[in-house]
């Protein structure tokens, strides 16, 4: 499970370096540390309910990753949020 969250994680940012390198670039901001913060959960906490590393948590929550669409509904469903109150997408055409 471990190698297929790291595996995941990294075609993500695959995705995103290809998005970028073919005319667009993609914004998210997140409303997960005021949700976490809400639920009195820890990053950790979060994490461990989500199947997924503390460092990942970390880095969404500071807008420097955007999470696969399985981790966004496990995070979702945790926090009993959708998926578009959690995360706000703002999409830009160069």
């Amino acid at each position: 499970m471990k190698e297929f969250i790291i595996l995941t994680n990294i075609l993500v940012k695959m995705i995103s370096i290809l998005y970028i390198n073919c005319g667009g670039v993609m914004y998210v901001k997140t409303r997960l540390k005021e949700l976490r913060a809400r639920h009195n959960m820890n990053q950790t906490e979060l994490a461990k309910k989500a199947k997924i590393s503390r460092q990942t948590v970390s880095l969404i929550e500071r807008e420097e990753y955007i999470p696969s669409l399985i981790i966004a509904k496990r995070l979702s469903k945790i926090l009993g949020e959708s998926i578009d109150d959690i995360f706000i997408f703002d999409e830009e055409e160069l």
